[in-house]
């Protein structure tokens, strides 16, 4: 019998926690960015619009239990 809580009980709360703080990282960021030239804002914006994805990946995989 296991005992705990699962590991998707605790990587739900967890991703959610871990993407708002993300999310208001790069809010912040936001506006000093935008004082930027376009041609740095562009790949700012690009890798912060995707680099969520990298540790999103690991914490659902750790929560479906692949290793």
């Amino acid at each position: 019998m296991r005992r705990g809580m699962s590991r998707t009980a605790i990587a739900f709360p967890l991703g959610l926690l871990g993407f708002l703080a993300y999310l208001l990282g790069v809010l912040a960021l936001a506006d000093t960015v935008l004082a930027w030239p376009l041609a740095l804002q562009v790949p700012f914006f690009l890798v912060a619009g995707v680099a969520w994805a990298v540790p999103a990946r690991w914490l659902v995989l750790w929560a479906g239990g692949a290793r």
